[in-house]
């Protein structure tokens, strides 16, 4: 089942709720959080209040990306805020087995996000007790970035990496990816495709994410 996650990070802030509700009305299943802390990356965005606020007036799943140094500290409390899904990245964890293990515990799907400069080989021991993998196909720090091509050899090396290992480890691609290049993320592995700019900067969310889902899926 291909899933779209609307990245709110490109969402109209004073009107978020409405922008939900869109994306909601247009098929998306996940709410896409992205918490960044000026130091993992060179940008600061939302946090725990941000997410009480949104996990009130939302019943989809939201998957809280963290961006930051020392996610360990942090991994849980957005579980407890609300978070169905949290994603660490494997550059910023050194206890990621524990930090996962934690975020599992606590109720919610645990994700390790690899940025794209990243070997796949750092994931290897960890991603047995992982339920997703976030492929970062952009720098992560900014929304609107172009897609990395790149990251198409890397998603398919990672769809035969989790395969040869019999895992029902879940693939997530975030960045630069719209109407144009979706279907090729789909063909090589991804399941859950975030996007920010192709949902929100045209005006009509509802209308994108549906454009977005049936390009998905027109070879299904």
């Amino acid at each position: 089942m291909i899933q779209i996650a609307p990245s709110i990070l490109s969402a109209n802030f004073a009107r978020l709720e409405a922008e939900i509700r869109a994306v909601e009305q247009g098929g998306a299943t996940i709410i896409h959080f992205d918490v960044m802390d000026g130091r993992f990356v060179p940008n600061i965005t939302v946090g725990l209040p941000v997410l009480k606020s949104v996990r009130k007036i939302t019943k989809l799943k939201i998957d809280c990306h963290l961006m930051i140094v020392e996610p360990n500290r942090y991994a849980v409390e957005f579980v407890k805020a609300g978070a169905d899904m949290v994603s660490v990245h494997v550059e910023a964890d050194y206890h990621l087995h524990r930090t996962l293990t934690q975020i599992r515990q606590a109720g919610a799907m645990a994700g390790i996000a690899i940025n794209p400069a990243t070997s796949l080989a750092s994931l290897e021991e960890a991603l047995p007790f992982a339920d997703f993998v976030l492929l970062m196909s952009v720098n992560p720090g900014f929304g609107g970035q172009e897609f990395i091509p790149s990251s198409l050899d890397k998603l398919r090396r990672l769809k035969r990496m989790i395969d040869e290992r019999g895992l029902n480890t879940k693939i997530e691609i975030d960045g630069g990816i719209g109407k144009e290049n979706i279907l090729k993320v789909v063909e090589a592995g991804a399941e859950i495709i975030v996007a920010g700019s192709a949902v929100f900067d045209g005006g009509n969310p509802t209308q994108a994410v549906r454009e977005l889902l049936d390009t998905a899926t027109i070879w299904i």
